[in-house]
């Protein structure tokens, strides 16, 4: 029995069989047609992405149109709504990755399973926790009375949001996680200058969110280090590794639920129950031991049969960590959906009632514009800035990552506390240069260590080789979080003025 040949022999034109050469050749033309093929889909898949946004920006509009197509002057509420919908596809863009990075850099989470966990929970906290009233003015940053006028306000506020997308959408290209809640503060400030004079803003105001520039950052670096220190030293050094794991793994899950608990109820659920901080900390310190006591036969049963070495240990916090960014992101839905409809809404207010209020209702569909845009924008654009947030600042496994959430969620609690105004973005990348910078340390000590022993020292060319957070990631995001606000306030006041040249 014979085989069939791999390439039938074919006549050519003259009668002979087309030669190996020949189909070499043929192989070749193919496979550059593929290559050309698969060029073109990579080129054309952001075009792809640019595209779907565009029409959710369109539909966004067209719904406004249809809600308010009575009310006088509704081309302006058309308008907000097609800039509050791009805000929120920036803010998914560029915010959401502070919550799934770290556990799709710690390989806790596939970078689809993130995208559909972060667009489900950041919707439901939109929609389920999302505040029914918003400030007009941003935490109180512009004199109301500098703004009071109808028209002036309606053209602040739409600049304040014009500005902070545009920032948003720059910092997303150049890979830089920024504070959209000061995106939106450098808007209203640039607008209210632009507006009423330097007199309109409340500066002792704008000191304290300039502070928190460096209250964040360092707060949640230093929580993360110190429970990445702790991890260290009570579960990785530990003699019998499954051993410690079973004492302290369901301690630090009992720990991280308590946390989360105390944090949800405090932002996460101001329009389902209104708690103080005592309270909300009660609450979930009956959360984190009914978790412990829960957590404790789960643990021991998941590590029978484990070998006594650190890498079993990453496998009992997979789940915590998946647990902690789905929280998160419930959390922010319901926090930070006001940066991209607060605006709109004071604009529908306006609009709709001739005068400006300090803090106006968020109709649904306004709330339904916010938290669709947030999750089109994670979905066409947050891998990129996910990517960079859970690998490329430094290497993270699933120990590290947990001290991050962890860390996020207490450094917010404890500045709630304190009065503090800091930013959740700040925090988690924070906690990440954090943990990058507390692991240097340590292979610093090794390093020393391994010199006096072997008796010379480490050349500087090795010790540079091992650094282990990237610096140009470093600097790039720290020059990105301190011209935020600046950018922006001056990106709203060019805006600002251009509106009410050229529109009125």
């Amino acid at each position: 029995m014979t085989l069939p040949p791999t390439r039938p022999a074919e006549p050519t034109p003259g009668g002979a069989s087309p030669s190996i050469n020949q189909w070499k050749t043929l192989d070749k033309d193919l496979k550059r047609i593929v290559q050309l093929e698969e060029a073109g889909q990579f080129v054309g898949r952001p075009l792809i992405s640019i595209g779907v946004a565009l029409v959710f920006i369109v539909v966004a509009g067209v719904a406004a149109s249809l809600i308010t197509g009575g009310t006088p002057n509704s081309l302006v509420i058309v308008a907000a709504a097609a800039f509050g919908a791009y805000m929120a596809i920036n803010i998914g863009a560029n915010d959401v990755a502070n919550n799934m990075g770290p556990a799709v850099g710690a390989n806790a989470l596939t970078m689809t399973g993130a995208l559909a966990i972060a667009a489900i929970f950041e919707t439901a906290g939109a929609l389920i926790a999302g505040g029914d009233v918003v400030s007009t003015i941003s935490g109180g940053i512009v004199d109301p009375a500098s703004v009071s006028e109808a028209s002036i306000f309606i053209w602040a506020m739409m600049a304040a949001l014009i500005a902070a997308a545009v920032w948003l959408n720059i910092a997303t290209a150049i890979g830089a996680p920024v504070s959209t809640t000061h995106s939106i503060v450098g808007g209203v400030m640039g607008a209210g200058i632009a507006a009423a004079g330097m007199t309109a803003v409340n500066w002792p105001v704008m000191g304290q969110i300039a502070a928190s520039w460096v209250i964040s950052p360092v707060l949640g670096g230093v929580f993360a280090a110190l429970f990445l220190a702790f991890i260290k030293n009570r579960l990785l050094d530990a003699e019998d590794k499954i051993a410690a794991a079973r004492l302290w793994v369901p301690l630090l899950i009992g720990v991280m639920a308590a946390t989360f608990a105390t944090y949800l109820v405090l932002k996460g659920l101001r329009k389902v129950m209104e708690v103080q901080l005592p309270a909300a900390v009660l609450i979930g310190v009956a959360i984190g031991v009914a978790t412990v006591f829960l957590t404790r036969p789960l643990v021991r049963r998941q590590s029978e049969g484990m070998e006594n070495r650190k890498k079993s240990l990453k496998k009992l916090f997979g789940l915590p960590l998946v647990a902690s960014a789905a929280l998160l992101s419930f959390a922010h839905g319901a926090n930070d959906v006001a940066n991209a409809v607060g605006p709109l809404a004071a604009i529908v207010h306006a609009v709709s009632n001739g005068d400006t209020a300090a803090k106006v209702a968020i109709p649904l569909w306004v709330m339904v514009i916010g938290a669709g845009g947030i999750s089109f924008g994670l979905v066409l654009f947050g891998p990129k800035l996910i990517r960079m947030v859970g690998s490329e600042i430094t290497k993270l496994n699933p120990m590290r990552a947990y001290c991050v959430a962890l860390s996020a969620a207490i450094t917010v609690i404890v500045a709630s506390g304190l009065g503090l105004p800091v930013s959740s973005t700040h925090i988690a990348v924070g906690g990440i240069f954090g943990v990058g910078f507390y692991r240097e340390w340590q292979a610093e000590r090794r390093s020393r260590a391994l010199g006096l022993i072997k008796g010379k020292p480490l050349p500087p060319e090795e010790r540079k080789r091992r650094k282990l957070v990237r610096r140009a990631h470093f600097l790039t995001i720290g020059a990105a979080w301190v011209v935020t606000v600046p950018a922006t306030a001056l990106l709203s006041g060019a805006v600002f003025l251009a509106l009410r040249t050229f529109v009125g």
